[in-house]
């Protein structure tokens, strides 16, 4: 073998592992980072699975419509707002929003039955009949917005004769104290302003028809 020829393959037989090293390296880090990707995403949803909005009073929407008790007095109920609990809420959390909604309604924007805000990080439940503008059964500093009814508190389902309304109740958890809306701020901006900053929501969805 001639010198040339020897000094190249030495060089050559030098490269080859460094540039197999780099190879490799480089198509380690581009296969290992869409895996993480994918664990801190499942670990996003399992967090947001875990806040759990609960009700002894509202059936399952698959196979009961909500009691006459948590029905509009204008349809032959009582006009009682539901018992709520929730469970392990986003860390943060500083508040929480509460609101009733009927996407099924004739309105544009549907219609919101019950709109309240700023209830304390600290609360975990709503006792039944919190939605009675008068009976001060909310905790301290929780408010109530002004429902499509034209007025603050809970107003029962009261859908048109025909099929079956969905009433969505969806809670908000903030990451502030106080969710700074105007006076008894319609459910349409209270929804605005909490689902922009929500660290996550849970919810329960009824129906009723008559």
């Amino acid at each position: 073998m001639r010198n040339r020829d020897l000094i190249r393959w030495v060089c050559d037989a030098m490269l080859a592992p460094m540039l197999f090293a780099a190879l490799a390296t480089a198509t380690f880090a581009g296969a290992v980072e869409p895996v993480a990707q994918n664990v801190a995403g499942a670990a996003d949803t399992a967090t947001a699975a875990h806040f759990l909005l609960l009700s002894p009073d509202l059936p399952d929407p698959e196979h009961g419509m909500i009691h006459r008790q948590q029905v509009n007095d204008q349809c032959g109920g009582q006009n009682v707002s539901p018992a709520l609990q929730w469970r392990n809420p986003p860390a943060g959390t500083r508040s929480f929003a509460l609101l009733m909604h009927d996407p099924d309604a004739p309105q544009a924007q549907g219609f919101w039955h019950w709109v309240v805000y700023d209830i304390p990080a600290a609360t975990t439940a709503l006792p039944a009949g919190a939605g009675d503008a008068h009976k001060n059964l909310l905790p301290a500093g929780a408010i109530q917005g002004r429902s499509d009814f034209g007025e603050p508190g809970y107003g029962g389902p009261c859908p048109p004769h025909g099929s079956p309304h969905r009433y969505v109740f969806r809670l908000y958890a903030l990451p502030v104290a106080s969710l700074n809306v105007p006076p008894q701020a319609s459910g349409v901006i209270v929804s605005s302003y909490a689902s922009a900053s929500a660290l996550g929501s849970a919810q329960l969805v009824a129906r009723y028809g008559r």
